[in-house]
């Protein structure tokens, strides 16, 4: 029964995990001080890239969702290039990985963004 897991799954029809497992998102917080991945964030998910599929860690959408220190962003062409880096590392190794886009909702803090955070339940 326990081999099922190391078989490769179609997950749709342009992608085929070369396993079934998962890595869940982790955040890290390895993020420079502009929310750009850093090299130790490509080395950690090249790491990991022989699972079937990696969900990365919370990544900000919008400078004004943050909430944590260090938590890496998808808003800007220096974030966006960062994580060029990391699916690079991780598809040069044969993993492939999804991006969990996040907005801290009113647990976000002004002290990061300056400014006031926005969500429905705030």
């Amino acid at each position: 029964m326990t081999e099922k897991i190391f078989q490769e799954y179609k997950l749709n029809s342009e992608l085929t995990l070369t396993n079934r497992i998962v890595m869940a998102p982790l955040t890290r917080c390895f993020a420079d001080e502009k929310l750009v991945p850093t090299q130790q964030m490509v080395d950690y998910y090249a790491r990991r890239a022989d699972v079937g599929l990696i969900v990365s860690e919370a990544t900000i959408i919008d400078p004004i969702a943050q909430g944590y220190p260090n938590t890496p962003g998808i808003f800007s062409k220096a974030q966006v290039k960062g994580w060029r880096k990391v699916t690079k590392a991780v598809h040069e190794r044969g993993g492939k990985m999804f991006c969990q886009l996040w907005h801290c909702g009113r647990t976000a803090h002004s002290y990061y963004s300056g400014k006031q955070p926005v969500a429905p339940s705030a």
